[in-house]
Protein backbone atom coordinates (compact mmCIF):
# COMPACT_ATOMS: atom_id res chain seq x y z
CA UNK A 1 0.00 0.00 0.00
CA UNK A 2 1.42 3.53 -0.78
CA UNK A 3 1.87 6.00 1.75
CA UNK A 4 -0.60 8.83 2.59
CA UNK A 5 -1.92 11.22 4.90
CA UNK A 6 -5.34 10.71 6.58
CA UNK A 7 -6.98 14.04 8.23
CA UNK A 8 -10.02 13.51 9.79
CA UNK A 9 -12.54 16.48 9.80
CA UNK A 10 -14.22 17.45 12.97
CA UNK A 11 -17.94 16.37 12.20
CA UNK A 12 -21.77 16.16 13.97
CA UNK A 13 -23.90 15.42 12.10
CA UNK A 14 -27.70 14.14 13.04
CA UNK A 15 -29.70 12.24 10.28
CA UNK A 16 -33.61 11.26 10.09
CA UNK A 17 -36.77 11.74 8.73
CA UNK A 18 -37.56 14.65 11.50
CA UNK A 19 -34.66 15.21 12.46
CA UNK A 20 -35.00 19.30 11.87
CA UNK A 21 -37.08 18.75 15.47
CA UNK A 22 -33.68 18.34 16.91
CA UNK A 23 -32.45 22.02 15.98
CA UNK A 24 -32.86 23.55 19.12
CA UNK A 25 -30.64 20.88 21.11
CA UNK A 26 -28.48 21.31 18.57
CA UNK A 27 -27.96 25.17 19.50
CA UNK A 28 -28.25 24.58 23.27
CA UNK A 29 -25.37 22.09 22.58
CA UNK A 30 -23.73 24.93 20.93
CA UNK A 31 -24.32 27.19 23.79
CA UNK A 32 -25.81 29.45 20.99
CA UNK A 33 -28.77 32.08 22.31
CA UNK A 34 -29.16 34.31 18.95
CA UNK A 35 -29.43 32.35 15.79
CA UNK A 36 -29.25 34.20 12.53
CA UNK A 37 -31.24 32.44 9.83
CA UNK A 38 -29.67 32.93 6.60
CA UNK A 39 -31.20 31.34 2.98
CA UNK A 40 -31.98 32.13 -0.60
CA UNK A 41 -34.78 34.62 -1.59
CA UNK A 42 -36.54 31.26 -3.08
CA UNK A 43 -36.59 29.84 0.41
CA UNK A 44 -37.43 32.41 2.52
CA UNK A 45 -40.98 31.51 3.42
CA UNK A 46 -39.26 28.21 4.57
CA UNK A 47 -36.60 29.67 6.92
CA UNK A 48 -38.67 31.89 8.13
CA UNK A 49 -41.07 29.12 9.46
CA UNK A 50 -37.56 27.89 10.82
CA UNK A 51 -36.83 30.98 13.10
CA UNK A 52 -40.35 31.56 14.21
CA UNK A 53 -39.99 28.04 15.61
CA UNK A 54 -37.25 29.19 17.59
CA UNK A 55 -38.98 31.96 18.72
CA UNK A 56 -36.90 34.98 20.81
CA UNK A 57 -33.69 32.45 20.27
CA UNK A 58 -33.68 33.98 16.45
CA UNK A 59 -31.71 37.14 16.23
CA UNK A 60 -33.07 37.65 12.79
CA UNK A 61 -33.14 36.15 9.00
CA UNK A 62 -31.11 36.95 6.38
CA UNK A 63 -32.47 35.52 3.19
CA UNK A 64 -30.22 37.34 0.12
CA UNK A 65 -27.72 34.20 -0.39
CA UNK A 66 -26.62 33.88 -3.99
CA UNK A 67 -24.77 31.53 -6.30
CA UNK A 68 -21.42 31.49 -6.25
CA UNK A 69 -21.28 33.94 -2.80
CA UNK A 70 -20.82 37.36 -4.36
CA UNK A 71 -18.51 39.24 -1.93
CA UNK A 72 -20.99 42.38 -1.55
CA UNK A 73 -23.83 40.17 -0.47
CA UNK A 74 -20.81 38.69 1.91
CA UNK A 75 -20.12 41.99 3.75
CA UNK A 76 -23.57 42.67 3.57
CA UNK A 77 -24.77 39.58 5.74
CA UNK A 78 -21.20 40.12 7.94
CA UNK A 79 -23.14 43.37 8.87
CA UNK A 80 -26.08 42.50 9.92
CA UNK A 81 -25.02 39.33 12.09
CA UNK A 82 -22.73 42.08 13.89
CA UNK A 83 -25.54 44.10 13.97
CA UNK A 84 -27.76 41.58 15.07
CA UNK A 85 -25.34 40.70 17.90
CA UNK A 86 -25.72 36.70 16.60
CA UNK A 87 -23.39 34.53 18.15
CA UNK A 88 -24.15 31.92 15.22
CA UNK A 89 -25.50 31.24 11.57
CA UNK A 90 -27.85 28.62 10.51
CA UNK A 91 -27.78 28.16 7.20
CA UNK A 92 -30.90 26.32 5.73
CA UNK A 93 -30.77 25.83 2.05
CA UNK A 94 -28.27 24.17 -0.61
CA UNK A 95 -24.66 25.45 -1.63
CA UNK A 96 -25.13 28.74 -2.09
CA UNK A 97 -26.51 29.27 1.69
CA UNK A 98 -23.97 26.75 3.00
CA UNK A 99 -21.54 29.66 0.91
CA UNK A 100 -22.65 32.51 2.58
CA UNK A 101 -22.17 31.10 6.10
CA UNK A 102 -18.44 30.23 5.60
CA UNK A 103 -17.86 33.59 4.26
CA UNK A 104 -19.31 35.12 7.85
CA UNK A 105 -17.44 32.71 9.65
CA UNK A 106 -14.44 33.32 7.80
CA UNK A 107 -13.99 36.43 9.55
CA UNK A 108 -16.12 36.77 12.41
CA UNK A 109 -15.48 33.32 13.59
CA UNK A 110 -19.18 32.97 13.89
CA UNK A 111 -19.78 29.33 14.20
CA UNK A 112 -22.38 27.01 11.27
CA UNK A 113 -25.02 24.92 12.18
CA UNK A 114 -26.55 23.64 8.45
CA UNK A 115 -29.56 22.53 7.73
CA UNK A 116 -29.18 21.24 4.04
CA UNK A 117 -31.90 20.81 1.66
CA UNK A 118 -30.13 19.90 -1.50
CA UNK A 119 -27.64 17.61 -1.98
CA UNK A 120 -24.36 19.69 -2.72
CA UNK A 121 -22.59 18.46 0.08
CA UNK A 122 -20.57 21.58 1.05
CA UNK A 123 -21.93 21.73 4.87
CA UNK A 124 -19.33 19.06 5.20
CA UNK A 125 -16.47 21.01 3.99
CA UNK A 126 -13.71 23.34 5.27
CA UNK A 127 -13.71 24.95 1.53
CA UNK A 128 -15.35 28.26 0.94
CA UNK A 129 -15.49 30.99 -2.38
CA UNK A 130 -16.25 34.34 -2.61
CA UNK A 131 -16.88 36.02 -6.36
CA UNK A 132 -16.06 39.51 -7.07
CA UNK A 133 -15.04 41.09 -10.31
CA UNK A 134 -16.09 38.28 -12.23
CA UNK A 135 -13.43 36.18 -10.64
CA UNK A 136 -14.14 33.11 -7.98
CA UNK A 137 -11.79 32.54 -5.65
CA UNK A 138 -11.68 29.19 -3.04
CA UNK A 139 -9.54 28.55 -0.07
CA UNK A 140 -9.90 26.33 2.84
CA UNK A 141 -9.96 27.58 7.12
CA UNK A 142 -11.29 25.36 9.77
CA UNK A 143 -13.31 28.13 11.19
CA UNK A 144 -15.91 27.80 8.21
CA UNK A 145 -16.81 23.88 9.03
CA UNK A 146 -19.91 23.92 10.15
CA UNK A 147 -19.88 22.58 14.07
CA UNK A 148 -23.02 20.62 13.41
CA UNK A 149 -25.22 19.49 10.57
CA UNK A 150 -29.02 18.27 10.20
CA UNK A 151 -29.61 16.12 7.59
CA UNK A 152 -33.61 15.67 7.23
CA UNK A 153 -34.63 14.24 4.04
CA UNK A 154 -38.23 15.23 4.40
CA UNK A 155 -36.87 18.71 3.86
CA UNK A 156 -35.95 17.91 0.17
CA UNK A 157 -38.77 16.45 -1.16
CA UNK A 158 -39.90 20.15 -2.54
CA UNK A 159 -36.42 20.29 -4.87
CA UNK A 160 -37.33 20.03 -8.03
CA UNK A 161 -36.96 16.78 -9.59
CA UNK A 162 -34.42 18.57 -12.00
CA UNK A 163 -32.96 20.44 -9.94
CA UNK A 164 -32.42 17.19 -7.39
CA UNK A 165 -31.28 15.52 -10.33
CA UNK A 166 -28.62 18.29 -10.93
CA UNK A 167 -27.29 18.77 -7.18
CA UNK A 168 -26.68 14.89 -7.11
CA UNK A 169 -24.55 14.56 -9.81
CA UNK A 170 -22.58 17.89 -8.30
CA UNK A 171 -22.55 15.67 -5.38
CA UNK A 172 -21.25 12.58 -7.48
CA UNK A 173 -18.65 15.04 -9.43
CA UNK A 174 -17.10 15.44 -5.57
CA UNK A 175 -16.54 11.49 -5.26
CA UNK A 176 -15.59 11.38 -8.44
CA UNK A 177 -12.56 14.09 -8.30
CA UNK A 178 -11.60 12.88 -4.45
CA UNK A 179 -10.73 9.40 -6.08
CA UNK A 180 -7.81 10.53 -7.85
CA UNK A 181 -6.88 14.05 -6.30
CA UNK A 182 -3.14 14.91 -4.59
CA UNK A 183 -4.86 13.70 -1.15
CA UNK A 184 -6.80 11.14 -2.33
CA UNK A 185 -6.16 7.96 0.18
CA UNK A 186 -7.96 4.48 0.98
CA UNK A 187 -10.49 5.69 3.59
CA UNK A 188 -11.45 8.55 1.46
CA UNK A 189 -11.82 6.56 -1.85
CA UNK A 190 -13.99 4.16 0.27
CA UNK A 191 -16.73 6.58 0.91
CA UNK A 192 -16.36 8.44 -2.44
CA UNK A 193 -16.75 5.12 -3.84
CA UNK A 194 -20.16 4.36 -1.50
CA UNK A 195 -21.03 7.83 -2.08
CA UNK A 196 -21.54 7.38 -5.93
CA UNK A 197 -23.18 4.06 -5.62
CA UNK A 198 -25.84 5.71 -2.75
CA UNK A 199 -26.69 8.43 -5.32
CA UNK A 200 -26.77 6.72 -8.72
CA UNK A 201 -28.92 4.69 -7.06
CA UNK A 202 -31.12 7.12 -5.95
CA UNK A 203 -31.50 10.02 -8.28
CA UNK A 204 -33.61 7.79 -10.91
CA UNK A 205 -35.99 6.66 -8.06
CA UNK A 206 -36.09 10.53 -6.92
CA UNK A 207 -36.51 11.92 -10.48
CA UNK A 208 -39.55 9.42 -11.12
CA UNK A 209 -41.29 9.99 -7.47
CA UNK A 210 -40.08 13.13 -6.05
CA UNK A 211 -41.47 12.16 -3.08
CA UNK A 212 -40.25 9.09 -2.07
CA UNK A 213 -38.62 9.32 0.94
CA UNK A 214 -36.33 6.23 1.38
CA UNK A 215 -34.40 7.45 -2.03
CA UNK A 216 -34.16 10.94 -0.72
CA UNK A 217 -32.63 9.27 2.18
CA UNK A 218 -30.26 7.76 0.02
CA UNK A 219 -29.58 10.24 -2.38
CA UNK A 220 -28.54 12.73 1.12
CA UNK A 221 -26.65 9.87 2.35
CA UNK A 222 -24.82 10.26 -0.49
CA UNK A 223 -24.52 13.53 -0.64
CA UNK A 224 -22.96 13.72 2.90
CA UNK A 225 -19.98 11.01 1.76
CA UNK A 226 -19.69 13.27 -0.92
CA UNK A 227 -18.82 16.58 1.34
CA UNK A 228 -16.58 14.44 3.42
CA UNK A 229 -14.56 13.28 0.28
CA UNK A 230 -14.08 16.58 -1.15
CA UNK A 231 -13.53 18.24 1.56
CA UNK A 232 -10.64 15.70 2.99
CA UNK A 233 -9.02 14.94 -0.52
CA UNK A 234 -9.51 18.16 -2.70
CA UNK A 235 -10.50 18.86 -5.79
CA UNK A 236 -8.98 18.84 -9.27
CA UNK A 237 -9.73 20.10 -12.97
CA UNK A 238 -13.15 19.19 -12.85
CA UNK A 239 -14.16 21.34 -9.82
CA UNK A 240 -11.30 24.43 -11.42
CA UNK A 241 -13.54 24.41 -14.92
CA UNK A 242 -16.80 24.50 -12.67
CA UNK A 243 -15.37 27.08 -10.52
CA UNK A 244 -14.53 29.29 -13.57
CA UNK A 245 -17.61 29.03 -15.82
CA UNK A 246 -19.82 29.62 -12.71
CA UNK A 247 -17.48 32.42 -11.19
CA UNK A 248 -16.77 34.55 -14.75
CA UNK A 249 -19.94 33.75 -16.53
CA UNK A 250 -22.42 32.90 -13.99
CA UNK A 251 -23.29 29.21 -15.25
CA UNK A 252 -25.84 27.43 -12.59
CA UNK A 253 -23.76 25.42 -10.34
CA UNK A 254 -24.97 22.13 -10.19
CA UNK A 255 -26.10 21.93 -13.62
CA UNK A 256 -22.98 23.43 -14.54
CA UNK A 257 -20.75 20.18 -12.57
CA UNK A 258 -23.04 17.44 -14.51
CA UNK A 259 -22.27 18.73 -17.97
CA UNK A 260 -18.47 18.96 -17.18
CA UNK A 261 -18.04 15.57 -15.30
CA UNK A 262 -18.39 13.36 -17.53
CA UNK A 263 -15.87 15.11 -20.08
CA UNK A 264 -13.50 15.98 -16.98
CA UNK A 265 -13.43 12.09 -16.14
CA UNK A 266 -12.60 11.27 -19.93
CA UNK A 267 -9.76 13.92 -19.88
CA UNK A 268 -8.61 11.93 -16.73
CA UNK A 269 -9.02 8.25 -17.53
CA UNK A 270 -5.98 7.16 -19.09
CA UNK A 271 -3.81 8.97 -16.13
CA UNK A 272 -6.66 7.62 -12.90
CA UNK A 273 -6.96 3.80 -13.93
CA UNK A 274 -7.48 3.11 -10.73
CA UNK A 275 -10.02 5.99 -9.80
CA UNK A 276 -11.92 4.88 -13.10
CA UNK A 277 -12.68 1.24 -12.44
CA UNK A 278 -13.85 1.93 -8.98
CA UNK A 279 -16.14 5.06 -10.32
CA UNK A 280 -17.39 2.35 -13.01
CA UNK A 281 -18.15 -0.01 -10.63
CA UNK A 282 -20.12 1.95 -7.98
CA UNK A 283 -22.46 3.06 -11.89
CA UNK A 284 -22.41 -0.60 -12.47
CA UNK A 285 -21.09 0.24 -15.74
CA UNK A 286 -18.07 -1.06 -17.42
CA UNK A 287 -16.31 2.59 -18.25
CA UNK A 288 -16.49 5.65 -15.81
CA UNK A 289 -17.06 8.65 -18.36
CA UNK A 290 -19.69 7.23 -20.45
CA UNK A 291 -21.21 5.86 -17.31
CA UNK A 292 -21.88 9.34 -16.05
CA UNK A 293 -22.99 10.83 -18.95
CA UNK A 294 -25.63 8.11 -19.97
CA UNK A 295 -26.46 8.46 -16.03
CA UNK A 296 -27.27 12.25 -16.61
CA UNK A 297 -29.08 11.74 -19.87
CA UNK A 298 -31.30 8.66 -17.94
CA UNK A 299 -32.11 11.64 -15.32
CA UNK A 300 -33.20 14.17 -18.04
CA UNK A 301 -30.52 16.48 -17.17
CA UNK A 302 -29.10 19.46 -19.98
CA UNK A 303 -25.92 18.23 -21.58
CA UNK A 304 -24.43 20.69 -23.36
CA UNK A 305 -22.94 24.19 -21.86
CA UNK A 306 -24.56 25.99 -24.70
CA UNK A 307 -28.06 24.99 -23.17
CA UNK A 308 -26.71 26.72 -19.83
CA UNK A 309 -25.84 29.97 -21.44
CA UNK A 310 -22.69 29.62 -22.28
CA UNK A 311 -21.41 31.10 -26.00
CA UNK A 312 -18.83 29.35 -27.99
CA UNK A 313 -16.97 32.42 -28.11
CA UNK A 314 -16.17 32.33 -24.63
CA UNK A 315 -14.76 28.64 -24.94
CA UNK A 316 -11.07 30.16 -25.44
CA UNK A 317 -11.56 32.86 -22.44
CA UNK A 318 -12.83 29.51 -20.18
CA UNK A 319 -9.77 27.36 -21.29
CA UNK A 320 -7.15 30.59 -20.63
CA UNK A 321 -8.80 31.30 -17.47
CA UNK A 322 -8.86 27.70 -15.75
CA UNK A 323 -5.13 26.66 -16.66
CA UNK A 324 -4.05 29.66 -15.14
CA UNK A 325 -3.47 28.70 -11.58
CA UNK A 326 -5.04 25.10 -12.33
CA UNK A 327 -5.57 22.27 -9.51
CA UNK A 328 -3.78 19.74 -8.95
CA UNK A 329 -4.82 16.52 -11.59
CA UNK A 330 -3.74 13.26 -12.51
CA UNK A 331 -3.40 13.97 -16.44
CA UNK A 332 -1.32 17.24 -17.18
CA UNK A 333 -2.92 20.41 -17.59
CA UNK A 334 -2.78 21.88 -21.49
CA UNK A 335 -4.60 24.72 -22.34
CA UNK A 336 -5.67 23.09 -26.15
CA UNK A 337 -6.82 19.58 -24.50
CA UNK A 338 -8.42 21.62 -21.83
CA UNK A 339 -9.69 23.99 -24.52
CA UNK A 340 -11.31 20.58 -26.56
CA UNK A 341 -12.93 19.07 -23.59
CA UNK A 342 -14.77 22.69 -23.22
CA UNK A 343 -15.96 22.42 -26.83
CA UNK A 344 -16.78 18.24 -26.14
CA UNK A 345 -19.01 19.86 -23.28
CA UNK A 346 -20.44 22.68 -25.14
CA UNK A 347 -21.77 20.30 -27.60
CA UNK A 348 -22.71 17.29 -25.52
CA UNK A 349 -20.75 14.91 -27.44
CA UNK A 350 -20.73 11.66 -25.64
CA UNK A 351 -17.20 10.85 -24.35
CA UNK A 352 -15.27 8.54 -26.51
Amino acid sequence: MRSFTYVGLPARVVFGVGSLAQLPAELDRLGARRALLLSTPEQADAVRQVAASLGNRAAGVYDKAAMHVPLAIAEDARRVARELQADIGVTVGGGSTTGLGKAIALTSNLPILAVPTTYAGSEMTPIYGLTEGGMKKTGRDARVLPRAVIYDPALTVSLPAGLSAASGMNAIAHCVEALYAQDANPIISMMAEEGIRALAGALPVVVRNPSNLEARGDALYGAWLAGISLGSAGMALHHKLCHTLGGTWNLPHAETHAVVLPHAARYNRDAAPEAMARIAKALGTKDAPTGLYDLEAKLGLKMRLADLGMQAADLERAAEIATQAPYPNPAPIEKGAVRALLEAAYAGRRPA
